[in-house]
């Protein structure tokens, strides 16, 4: 048994996953942020901390909310890496569209992310979005329409559905919220 805990979650971690999972480079990031290299890798290995203004350049680089950069709670030690309670979840987007998402992961190191979707009701993607992600829902309550490719499905409570590599789109024209919990891989928030 592997007693060794995982590495502690990090904003630099995070930050270097997020830069990969776009399929970015340091020298991108850097240029675009008007940075050196050595400055930006030593921000992914945490031994210099951005200001609040780098943050909102370095999330607009990689096209998240800077509370995705900013959510990184105290975690007790012993649960860092872990745990995410219920109250620490960091939020993810913006709530455009009617969509209210948190993670679940307790960072986005792994190869995988977990979130869980609040969908208002009345609400819908105006886009369809084609991500280069496998990607699993499982309905938790009320009831979403989903497009996958050129099929269309109403999907329930205790309902999961499947997203690989095809362009999707879901709404909400019911009268209640519906949750879902997304398994999607590779990380892209």
């Amino acid at each position: 048994m592997n007693s060794q805990a995982p590495q502690s979650a990090t904003l630099g971690a995070d930050i270097r996953a997020l830069r990969k999972a776009r399929g970015l480079t340091l020298s991108d990031i850097a240029g675009q942020l008007g940075r050196s290299v050595g400055w930006f890798s030593q921000v992914e290995r945490d031994m210099s901390d951005p200001s609040i203004s780098d943050l909102r350049q370095i999330a607009g680089c990689l096209g998240v909310p800077m509370s995705m950069l900013f959510a990184h709670s105290a975690a007790p030690a012993n649960e860092q890496g872990y745990i995410v309670r219920a109250g620490t979840r960091r939020p993810m987007g913006a709530g455009e569209e009617g969509l209210i998402e948190e993670l679940l992961s307790p960072d986005l190191t792994d190869d995988f992310e977990m979130v869980h979707s609040t969908f208002r009701p009345r609400s819908c993607m105006q886009k369809p979005a084609n991500r280069p992600t496998q990607e699993v829902g499982y309905m938790v309550s009320g009831r979403l329409d989903l497009m996958i490719g050129d099929r269309a499905f109403t999907v329930g409570p205790g309902d999961s559905f499947r997203i690989k590599h095809e362009p999707y789109q879901w709404s909400n024209p019911y009268d209640e919220p519906a949750v879902a919990v997304w398994v999607i891989a590779p990380p892209v928030y």
